[in-house]
């Protein structure tokens, strides 16, 4: 008991951790290449990685070790190219209206683990997913007739997290959660190295302390996520990851002055909702599969 209430406090504060992150993010965004600022936070992230690993038992070479190392390198750039395409989203849209879209992540998963991992889906899950994409249409839904295609992005950026999501699941049928976040730090730093110098741009007065910040927050909110899933698993921790829209909503309002609209707080009440059950039907089949006959 005392182990899982340890697990909610980690993941409560990596949350919120990751929502300041983004908070700063914007900022960053907006004064520099997100490309740029991606660099950077991967080079603290993949130093990060590499500590960890080695205080692992075997060492950097043993947590290296893989069996998709094709799928482990794709896994790493897409998670580089999703932060990139969170901050310029962040920056063109705003934090409320980038993290409701987000929120269908576990919706899209749901959608794309049919053909791509083979997991068949009961007509309570297919029910949840044309609920949630209604939500995510409405969230979408041009505001006095005038559509903002900016708002693609963040579709995109949905797909591609949720790609990530699809091939992180298919690798952990054999790799061990360390290997993966191994490989997601040093490839991400690696690749971000390669397209981050082309964008590079000096950094001016205080803003040297934001990027020190968003370092910070990056490498701290992933240690404490870890820390959650020691002890809860997926179907605990996923419901819970939706309090970044309320802190995004919060931030997005009181630091940047966005607007919450009637259609954007009703669209997220669905997604949030059918992807709740989503998550939470997924975890009662894989129960049901587990119990032998």
């Amino acid at each position: 008991m005392k182990s899982k209430t340890h697990g909610y406090i980690f993941l409560l504060l990596a949350l919120t951790i990751f929502s300041a992150q983004d908070a700063i993010s914007k900022h960053l965004g907006s004064a520099y290449s997100p490309i740029f600022v991606t660099m950077v936070r991967y080079w603290a992230f993949g130093l990060f990685t590499v500590v960890l690993a080695s205080k692992m038992r075997g060492g950097i070479a043993a947590t290296a070790r893989t069996k998709h190392p094709f799928l482990q390198v794709s896994r790493g750039i897409l998670l580089a190219t999703q932060v990139v395409l969170a901050i310029t989203c962040f920056s063109l849209i705003g934090l409320a209206h980038s993290q409701a879209i987000f929120a269908a992540t576990p919706i899209i998963v749901a959608l794309l683990a049919i053909p791509l991992l083979g997991e068949k889906v009961g007509w309570r899950r297919w029910t949840a997913i044309g609920v949630g994409l209604c939500g995510v249409l409405l969230i979408l839904k041009p505001e006095g007739g005038f559509f903002d295609v900016n708002l693609l992005l963040a579709v995109v950026s949905c797909l591609n997290f949720a790609l990530y999501v699809i091939a992180t699941r298919y690798v952990s049928r054999q790799d061990s959660a360390m290997t993966s976040f191994f490989y997601t730090g040093i490839v991400g730093a690696f690749v971000m190295t390669l397209a981050g110098p082309f964008y590079w741009t000096p950094i001016q007065g205080w803003d040297w302390i934001w990027m020190l910040a968003v370092c910070l927050t990056g490498t701290s909110s992933h240690y404490f996520l870890i820390r959650a899933y020691d002890s809860l698993d997926a179907a605990a921790v996923q419901p819970l990851t939706y309090i970044q829209l309320v802190y995004a909503s919060i931030l997005g309002v009181l630091i940047y002055g966005e607007t919450l609209t009637l259609n954007m707080i009703v669209g997220s009440i669905i997604v949030v909702a059918a992807g709740i059950f989503t998550v939470w039907r997924e975890h009662v089949v894989a129960r049901r599969a587990a119990v032998p006959n």
